[in-house]
């Protein structure tokens, strides 16, 4: 592929969208084309995020590149969380861009990204707090999940400052996209069945639980990447469907999970209709 064309309707994520003094590289394209990019973003120590000669500090947990993932809540009229994005000091006016034709750095690989991932892993686990997320940055609106959204970090953060409250326990995330709240899940709780729909996206999700698998392992956390299709009333336990549920793991999701979350979830009638449907029917 040697042009990627970005068309009317393709949705940009604000966490990079946002950063104009980024470099963004792109590492492969997916099975469906889409060119894909590996961002790093730091979980704050307490000394970071509460040091008393900078109180900006305290306002973020995550960060990339000037990322502020915590941010004092503003509700909008309906009582939605609101976020402020910021604003650019260089309004971009339209000049009718239709086509991008990114500089792709290595295709993919099987081989050669199997070597890589042994020498990254060598290199994070002298920094246990780096969590390493695959995503796009621009996709048509069905494949918004493939990007990473600052619901992802608001929801990482409030896991992070409550640490007694998912210790150990076993924890259902509805909407997963690329994984990183399940992930920071994980370094808390004991099982995280972190659910989505769509092949190529559960495929990213599963690579990206796998590049982070050393935060998880003080805590013998596991994230469980398994399709959940809030539009159908079974799970898929046919052993020949990727990401498919074992009855074992239906048992166990029904009689023991205690918490069930969900960030920056695509809020039409029928996604609502089917989540609240799903909370007033689980035990």
């Amino acid at each position: 592929m040697d042009q990627i064309t970005f068309h009317h309707n393709s949705v940009l994520s604000d966490v990079h969208l946002l950063l104009p003094n980024a470099h963004h590289l792109m590492t492969r394209l997916n099975r469906v084309g889409q060119p894909v990019f590996i961002s790093k973003f730091k979980i704050l120590s307490d000394n970071e995020r509460h040091d008393d000669n900078d109180p900006e500090k305290g306002k973020r947990k995550y960060g990339e590149e000037g990322v502020e993932g915590k941010v004092e809540p503003v509700l909008d009229e309906d009582g939605d969380l609101d976020i402020p994005h910021r604003s650019r000091r260089n309004p971009v006016v339209d000049v009718g861009r239709d086509i991008v034709c990114p500089i792709i750095l290595k295709q993919s690989n099987p081989v050669l990204e199997e070597e890589e991932e042994e020498d990254d892993e060598e290199t994070d686990k002298c920094f246990k707090d780096i969590i390493r997320i695959e995503h796009t940055m621009a996709t048509p609106l069905e494949d918004v999940g493939k990007q990473v959204w600052r619901g992802a970090f608001l929801l990482a953060d409030f896991i992070l400052s409550k640490p007694l409250m998912f210790r150990g326990a076993t924890v259902l995330e509805l909407g997963a996209g690329t994984g990183l709240a399940s992930i920071t899940m994980a370094t808390i709780a004991k099982t995280v069945y972190c659910t989505d729909v769509g092949e190529d996206l559960l495929s990213m999700c599963k690579r990206n639980a796998t590049l982070n698998t050393h935060l998880m392992e003080s805590s013998g956390g596991e994230v469980r990447v398994r399709q959940l299709d809030w539009l159908q009333n079974d799970l898929c336990t046919d052993a020949d469907v990727e990401f498919n549920w074992t009855e074992e793991e239906v048992a166990d999701m029904y009689d023991n999970t205690t918490v069930i979350i969900a960030a920056d979830e695509p809020c039409t009638d029928s996604v609502v209709t089917c989540f609240t449907t799903a909370q007033s029917s689980s035990p």
